[in-house]
C-alpha cells in the first residue's frame, strides 16, 4: 500500500498556497492571542517545529477548536487555479501497483479540493485527513509514531507492505521507526528547505530519494507493493 503525502509531493503548494496558509494562519494566532504580526509569526513557526504542525500547539496550549482553526487557515475558494498540475501524475498512479491513500495533515475538505483540482480522485483508494488523526480525544498528526501505529492497525496493514512518500524528512524517519518503507521527495522544496529539515548522519530512516513523485515507479519498491 502507498501511503502519499499531498502538499509538494503530489503537488507544488509553495509558490501560492503555502504563503497564503501561514499568512492565515498567522492571522488567527495574532486575533485569537492578541500578538502582533511578528510574535504570532514566531509562535507559528515554533508549534510547527517542535510538533509538525502548528495547529497542534494552538489546540494544546490555547484550547483552540479544531475545526474552527482549520476553517479559518485554509480559505481557498480559488483552490483550483492555484493548485499546480502536472500531467504526469495521472498516469504514475495508474502504473502504479497495488493501493494509494492520501496521508495528509491538511484538513479533509482543502484535501478534497486539491485532489479534485489535480483530476486523480478516481486513481486513490481514500483520504486520511489531519481530523482522521484523531485518538482518545487528541488529534496526533504526522510524524506521530503511535498514530502510525494506530492507522496501519486501522487499515489492517503490516508496516512492511506499506511505502509513505513525503517530502518531510521528520515524517519519513517516524514511518521508518515503525517499519514502514519510505520514499523522500525532494525535488519540490530543494535547497529552499530548513537546514534543521533537512536529512542528517545518511539520509537515516530514507530507504529511496526521487526529485518527482512522477518518478516514483522506476523505484525499487514499485515492484515490490502488490494490491492486497
Amino acid at each position: 500500500m502507498w501511503l502519499l503525502d499531498l502538499d509538494n509531493t503530489l503537488h507544488d503548494a509553495l509558490p501560492e498556497i503555502f504563503p497564503r496558509i501561514n499568512q492565515a494562519m498567522t492571522s488567527f494566532v495574532m486575533r485569537r492571542l492578541d500578538l502582533d504580526e511578528p510574535q504570532a509569526n514566531a509562535l507559528r513557526l515554533h508549534y510547527w517545529r517542535r510538533y509538525g504542525a502548528t495547529l497542534l500547539g494552538m489546540v494544546r496550549h490555547h484550547e483552540v477548536d479544531l475545526h474552527e482553526f482549520l476553517r479559518e487557515t485554509h480559505p481557498f475558494p480559488d483552490l483550483h487555479r492555484l493548485v499546480r498540475r502536472d500531467p504526469r501524475l495521472a498516469h504514475l498512479l495508474r502504473r502504479l501497483p497495488g493501493r494509494k491513500i492520501v496521508l495528509t495533515n491538511a484538513p479533509a475538505a482543502y484535501a478534497a479540493g486539491v485532489i479534485a483540482a489535480l483530476g486523480i480522485a478516481p486513481l486513490l483508494d481514500g483520504v486520511i485527513a489531519v481530523e482522521d488523526m484523531r485518538f482518545a480525544g487528541r488529534v496526533f498528526p504526522k510524524p506521530s509514531r503511535p498514530m502510525l501505529r494506530k492507522l496501519l492497525a486501522r487499515i489492517r496493514q503490516p508496516a512492511g507492505r506499506c511505502v509513505l512518500v513525503e517530502d518531510s524528512v521528520d515524517n519519513l524517519r517516524a514511518a521508518r521507526h515503525c517499519g514502514v518503507r519510505t520514499v523522500w521527495v525532494s525535488g519540490i522544496v530543494g535547497r529552499d528547505r530548513p537546514v534543521w529539515q533537512r536529512p542528517r548522519r545518511g539520509h537515516a530512516g530514507i530507504d529511496h530519494q526521487i526529485n518527482s513523485v512522477v518518478q516514483l515507479a522506476r523505484t525499487p519498491l514499485a515492484r515490490l507493493v502488490h494490491a492486497p
